[in-house]
């Protein structure tokens, strides 16, 4: 315990610099949201609601089927009007999924128990080989 008391500020910064070290880690847990496997099996097996946060351009050019189109800037808006129940799961989308993060934190603000973002957006559900709406050439 002397060793404490006397060398206060040598244990203060063990315990900064430990803390730093473990913060990337827990903020990769927290914001990393789910795979497009899971992204489907919520929709097959919860009826999860898909939410893409792209502008409609975007949107436009590719969605996954079934999907509702908010913009990110519109979300806290029309969110309640467009999803109703709170209770089932909500999955949020963008292009690479740093917009549906920010969106998922939004849903979650709102109420929304169970607002994912879809990890790697978009991109990552083509490069899974699941299907898209195009728009027709």
């Amino acid at each position: 315990m002397k060793f404490i008391v006397d060398n206060w500020m040598l244990v203060s910064l063990a315990l900064v610099s430990g803390g730093l070290l473990l913060m990337p880690v827990m903020q990769g847990m927290a914001v990393r949201g789910i795979s497009a496997a899971q992204a489907v099996q919520l929709m097959n097996r919860e009826k999860a609601t898909v939410v893409d946060v792209r502008d409609a351009p975007e949107f436009a050019a590719s969605h996954i089927a079934g999907s509702k189109n908010i913009p990110l800037a519109d979300l806290e808006k029309q969110l309640a009007g467009a999803v109703k129940n709170k209770n089932l799961p909500l999955i949020l989308v963008c292009r690479s999924g740093a917009r549906s993060l920010g969106a998922a934190a939004v849903a979650n603000k709102l109420g929304y128990a169970q607002a994912h973002s879809l990890a790697g957006g978009i991109e990552a559900w083509r490069e899974a080989a699941l299907p898209l709406n195009a728009a027709s050439a």
